[in-house]
């Protein structure tokens, strides 16, 4: 008779502002994480509440929120993650909105505060690895923004060993802006400064592997991103040029050389 010894795995925490963000920026490597026995749990900050929706897509007393929320919990399904929190913060809306100022708004909330309730999610977790935005938030919208804040906070007190910033490759957004056929629906896209410049990404993730389970979880967001938005209307192989590929910037150290794994 076998004596086996179960695989110890560590669990990973990803923190995102919105409903649909993890999908987009880390469904690729929580599906891979979730795939080799880490525990993946989703942290939302916000219900997405100010989210624009799909025409047609809501019932006729169906409210968004509540409509999000079901869709994260439908993608965490699809990508393999273990639990889903929503630390309970409004929406913020586009930067320069009033709402950003809101009483409940995440771009208002208290830093300590909120970083305490993610600390204690890791805790609880006992997590190994936390996932956040990199400083700018990716574009700059004051909800991402205070991901990295007070995600960053919160490793700090819990003593999360390993932080990492989801980001994009500046040159590679730039590029594909000029080679892909962007829809009607996505053409505000090359308005936005998106990323850093790939000189400070210290970890480049290929996930073409599994770029039908981050197809399904985008899906999964369907008040969202529809079937001819940008993200769902790219045929597979310019939806691998444009999201086959997940970068971070590691914030607790910089690695002696590029990394190509979060864990």
């Amino acid at each position: 008779m076998c004596a086996c010894i179960a695989r110890v795995t560590g669990t990973l925490v990803s923190f995102h502002a919105h409903p649909d963000d993890e999908a987009i920026l880390t469904g690729g490597s929580l599906a891979r994480a979730a795939r080799e026995g880490h525990r993946v749990v989703l942290v939302f900050a916000t219900r997405g509440e100010l989210g624009e929706d799909v025409d047609g897509v809501l019932g006729e007393s169906e409210v968004l929120a509540d409509r999000r929320v079901a869709e994260a919990d439908a993608a965490a399904r699809v990508l393999g993650a273990a639990r889903v929190v929503f630390l309970d913060y409004h929406d913020s809306g586009m930067a320069g909105e009033p709402t950003n100022d809101a009483e409940a708004a995440f771009a208002s909330a208290d830093r300590e505060v909120a970083a305490a309730q993610l600390a204690a999610v890791l805790r609880e977790e006992n997590a190994e690895l936390l996932t956040v935005y990199d400083e700018r938030g990716g574009y700059e919208h004051p909800d991402h923004v205070m991901v990295h804040d007070v995600g960053v906070r919160a490793a700090e007190l819990a003593r999360t060993p390993r932080v990492y910033a989801a980001t994009v490759s500046r040159q590679h957004y730039e590029e594909v802006i000029r080679t892909v056929d962007v829809p009607e629906e996505g053409a505000e896209a090359d308005e936005f400064e998106l990323g850093v410049d790939e000189a400070l990404i210290t970890t480049t993730v290929d996930v073409r592997d599994l770029l039908d389970v981050k197809r399904a979880a985008m899906a999964a967001h369907a008040s969202q991103i529809s079937e001819t938005s940008f993200f769902l209307a790219l045929d597979a192989d310019r939806f691998a040029d444009v999201f086959g590929t997940e970068w971070y910037i590691r914030l607790d150290t910089t690695p002696a050389a590029p990394e190509d794994w979060i864990f």
